[in-house]
Parts: C-alpha cells; sequence; structure tokens
C-alpha cells in the first residue's frame, strides 16, 4: 500500500510538471500532438526509471560509503547524459517516424530538469532502492500524463474557435495554468 501511495503521490499530486514545474520545456514543446506526447512520456519515463536505479546504486554504493557527496550533481548529470543518449540511438534504431516526431526534445531529456530533479529527491528523501523504483515509475507517469493531457486539449484547440490574439503560445500557456491549477488541488491530500 505504502508504494502505491508513493506512485500516485508522484504522479497525480506531486506531479513533476504541473506541481513541482520541473520539465516544462518538453510539456509546452512536444505536446501538441497526441503521438509524439506519448512517445515522449514514455522515452521520459523509461530514462526516469533507469536514472533513478543508477543514482541511487551511484549514491549509496559509492558517493556515501567515500565521503564524495559533493560529486553528487555531476554524477547524476553524467548518469543522464548517458542514459539520454542510450535511449536517442534505440529510438532512432527502432521507430524513425518516432525519432523525428520528437526532433530535438529526445536530446533535450538530457537538460530535462524533471531527471535531474527526480534523482536528487530520492536522495534528498531517503528513498529505499524499491520506493526510489516506485517514485520515478509515478514520477514518469505523471510526466506522460501531463503530456498527454495537455496534446488533447491542444489538438481540440486547434478545431476550436480561438480568438486571433489568443492562437499559439497565448492559449498554450493559459491551458497549462489551468491544468497546474486543477492539479494542485491535489495537494496536501498524500505527501
Amino acid at each position: 500500500m505504502e508504494f502505491f501511495l508513493l506512485f500516485i503521490s508522484a504522479a497525480i499530486i506531486n506531479n513533476f510538471v504541473l506541481s513541482m514545474f520541473l520539465g516544462i520545456c518538453p510539456f509546452i514543446g512536444v505536446s501538441n500532438k497526441f503521438s509524439s506526447a506519448l512517445s515522449m512520456g514514455m522515452a521520459t519515463t523509461f530514462v526516469m526509471v533507469i536514472t533513478a536505479v543508477v543514482s541511487w546504486l551511484i549514491w549509496h554504493l559509492i558517493l556515501i560509503p567515500n565521503g564524495l557527496e559533493f560529486l553528487q550533481i555531476p554524477s547524476f548529470i553524467l548518469v543522464i547524459a548517458s542514459l539520454v543518449q542510450f535511449v536517442e540511438m534505440f529510438i532512432k534504431k527502432v521507430s524513425q517516424p518516432i525519432y523525428r516526431a520528437l526532433g530535438i526534445f529526445l536530446p533535450l531529456i538530457t537538460t530535462n530538469c524533471a531527471i535531474l530533479g527526480l534523482a536528487l529527491l530520492i536522495a534528498m528523501k531517503d528513498y529505499t532502492f524499491i520506493e526510489g523504483i516506485f517514485f520515478s515509475l509515478g514520477a514518469g507517469a505523471g510526466f506522460t500524463l501531463a503530456l498527454i493531457l495537455m496534446a488533447g486539449i491542444r489538438e481540440e484547440l486547434e478545431l476550436a474557435d480561438v480568438p486571433k490574439p489568443f492562437r499559439g503560445a497565448p492559449i498554450t500557456l493559459i491551458v497549462a495554468g489551468l491544468l497546474a491549477l486543477a492539479f494542485m488541488g491535489f495537494a496536501g491530500m498524500i505527501s
């Protein structure tokens, strides 16, 4: 039950995009089509889970025992950059259309603050290995949920009669704000 609550907390209540405002760049940039939003969400979730595993191992088995806690951020960035390169090569090999649809946003996962934030939060909250995995799965699911919700709304907005001054980026930012407001309504339920 504890793991389920940790998953739900990371996915909905403390959603990285809509509550913590981490990972806004891909949220706005890739959420114009459902297929690219889903692909980006799945790729980011994969990177989050692997990052959680590898960064937990590095933190608990190398950095803390050797008194090298000050190397936390550089080592986590190195892990994330390596994983993103692996994911990029894999997607390029497996699905060229998804690779082209994600475009520049795929390598930008490396600099996605949601992934570094995840690794730092796991260390800061001193999650166990299993808790870190559930936390990363929930964070990835929440990231994917935010992208899919935004993509669905943006696809509908293309058909809507939006006043000319609000078309494009303005209505996208208004919708993002409303989604964030809706998700903040969950705050305080579970922490």
